[in-house]
């Protein structure tokens, strides 16, 4: 009986102590600066590791840690009003576009989507390794990224189009192999 008593004393305990640590988490991660919220974070990482079977230090190093946090909050909070208000615009952008690229298409996105593209070659160089660097006339430049040999010549017209996973093929009309490229400029 004792020992349950014991045993409920200690969980009770640890799990104030974590509640409390978690408020000292959150506050950290409210911290504008950068810098200042890398200082709480190592603080409360201190705190921990400097008694982690000491209850009562660990309440009052966090304790601290909160009176730390909140004097800096406080005078970072001018600086931080002006800044907010651009990331959380972003940020909703960035939340709507995320996934989108899976989202299936209608019929008129998907013809209106360009897949394959024609350009005429101006220069052709060969890094270290063999692979293909070719420059287009409008300005791109594409390198292999596979190490299969293909012939290609200046001023030839040749066909981009997408591939599987996002990866790119050049190829001609008049040939039935291709080579995978990657887009350079």
């Amino acid at each position: 009986m004792r020992i349950s008593w014991i045993t409920a004393a200690a969980i009770l305990v640890s799990t104030q102590a974590t509640a409390g640590l978690e408020q000292d988490l959150l506050s950290c991660s409210a911290e504008a600066d950068k810098l200042e919220r890398l200082i709480c974070y190592d603080q409360i990482a201190a705190s921990v590791n400097s008694a982690p079977n000491a209850t009562s230090s660990i309440s009052t190093s966090t304790a601290t840690v909160t009176t730390a946090v909140t004097a800096t909050s406080v005078a970072a909070a001018s600086q931080a009003q002006s800044v907010t208000a651009i990331p959380s615009t972003l940020a909703t952008k960035i939340e709507a576009e995320f996934g989108n690229q899976n989202l299936k298409q209608t019929k008129e996105e998907a013809k209106q989507e360009i897949t394959k593209i024609y350009m005429e070659i101006t220069s052709i160089s060969k890094d270290v390794y063999g692979a293909l660097k070719i420059s287009f006339s409008n300005g791109q430049v594409w390198k292999q990224s596979e190490s299969r040999h293909y012939k290609v010549k200046e001023g030839q017209t040749v066909f981009i189009e997408k591939a599987a996973l996002g990866s790119f093929i050049l190829g001609t009309d008049d040939r039935n192999s291709t080579i995978r490229i990657k887009r350079l400029k």
